[in-house]
């Protein structure tokens, strides 16, 4: 639903990637656009046209506004937005605003873990299929430069943050992935986390569900009218599933791929495939496009990616692990890959959440290696577990306790920005070190 932004009053708030794609795409709107960040030092090159303001956010300012485009970092709680949103002011995010320019049709993927494995693996089914396929949103390109590409397919990645704002985008299919504690630090509790991530399923024509995890279910009491189809560990004459005595993966009660001749691996690799297929078949995407694609696709970058094997150990950067569930996912994906020895490096900022719930995926951790804001928190769930300064001492301290047949699994189960940029910093600074090793 298209609505006419010319001359309107607009303001962005929070200028990162998101934000200056919504200021290039509101001013050839034609509206009068604001920029808001709580930064006061940004370096900014916005034309001169927009009105910039650094520091503490002016709700007076806000409030005079017709319409706020909030970045997915910035809470609506925001008491300046709060207060705009008390006057009356309409404050949607940039996927919102962008389903009310899009015509075309969307697939759309969110979870706590491997959200962008599978946005990447749908769009390479799509187009392995032979359909003109784009992916953004919370992965890559904002979701409003999508709209000057040339696409049949749009699959979007969205974030629990981007999913706040959002109403009215209509999908041809959408999934949760899995849902575990993330972002607590923002939410009140697991079920506020959990209902964000549950709004992906509006106006979306097919649900692609966890039956493995019944928190990626629709509440009970909401409209169940809308199809469903499963994917899981298990086997499912209806939906799609694995086969276990032959390593099948099949749909709809018939085989459709070999897991063993995928490049991902691991239990959870296997869940990310099924869920990509049902999407991608919702997409238009042909059996053999699907099965092309699983096939070729080797993962991405900081997610369970073989760094190197050096003097017979294996090391791993999973630095995409930055929470609970992905640690634990990639534990139970990589563990009976292992004929030795499995040690964990992990730590980092928790972002608030309970570390007792890690105690169980640790037992299957031989050594534990620790560092970062909530180092302790995790290292006291394990005796034994070393407690270093920086990522150069977590790697030195594993090489001096690997041997043959081991793995170094680096998967924080925290965020990285108590000691990195980000996460790509934290994986290839973890890369730089192992490198060195030689």
């Amino acid at each position: 639903m298209q609505r006419a932004l010319q001359n309107q009053q607009v303001a962005v708030v929070g200028l990162g990637l998101t934000g200056h794609s919504c200021v290039r795409f509101l001013l050839a709107q034609g509206a009068k656009v604001t920029a808001f960040d709580s930064r006061s030092d940004l370096n900014l090159t916005l034309p001169e046209s927009v009105e910039v303001n650094l520091g503490p956010f002016d709700g007076a300012l806000l409030s005079a506004t017709s319409l706020i485009i909030l970045s997915p970092g910035v809470p609506l709680s925001e008491p300046a937005i709060q207060r705009a949103l008390a006057a009356g002011v309409e404050v949607i995010g940039d996927v919102e605003l962008f389903a009310r320019f899009n015509h075309r049709p969307v697939l759309a993927v969110t979870g706590s873990n491997g959200k962008s494995t599978v946005t990447q693996l749908v769009t390479a089914m799509l187009e392995h299929s032979g359909i003109r396929a784009v992916s953004g949103g919370n992965i890559g390109t904002p979701a409003l430069d999508l709209l000057e590409r040339d696409y049949e397919v749009a699959v979007l990645e969205l974030s629990s943050f981007q999913l706040e704002t959002l109403s009215s985008l209509s999908m041809l299919a959408a999934t949760v992935l899995n849902l575990s504690p993330d972002h607590l630090d923002r939410y009140t509790d697991m079920e506020a986390y959990r209902q964000a991530k549950l709004r992906i399923y509006r106006h979306a024509g097919l649900l692609v569900v966890n039956r493995d995890d019944p928190q990626t279910l629709p509440d009970a009491d909401t409209d169940n009218t809308q199809p469903q189809i499963s994917f899981g560990l298990g086997e499912s004459t209806r939906d799609i599933g694995y086969q276990s005595a032959t390593g099948m993966i099949r749909y709809q009660n018939e085989d459709l791929l070999e897991f063993s001749t995928c490049q991902l691996v691991g239990q959870h690799n296997l869940l990310n495939i099924q869920a990509a297929a049902a999407l991608a078949f919702a997409g238009g995407a042909t059996s053999q496009g699907v099965v092309a694609a699983a096939r070729a696709f080797t993962g991405l970058p900081h997610r369970c990616e073989k760094v190197r094997e050096h003097k017979g150990v294996v090391w791993i950067n999973d630095s995409k692990g930055t929470n609970i569930g992905a640690t634990e996912a990639a534990i139970a994906g990589l563990r009976p890959m292992v004929q030795g020895q499995l040690l964990l490096i992990a730590g980092g900022d928790g972002k608030g959440a309970d570390f007792s719930l890690l105690q169980h995926a640790l037992k299957s951790v031989d050594k534990l290696i620790c560092l970062g804001k909530d180092a302790e928190k995790i290292a006291v769930l394990k005796p034994g577990a070393l407690r270093v300064a920086s990522m150069q001492a977590a790697v030195a301290a594993a090489a001096s306790l690997a041997g043959d047949g081991d793995m170094v699994l680096l998967s924080p189960a925290c965020a990285s920005l108590d000691m990195f940029d980000n996460y790509q910093h934290r994986g290839h600074v973890f890369t730089d070190a192992v490198e060195a090793l030689a």
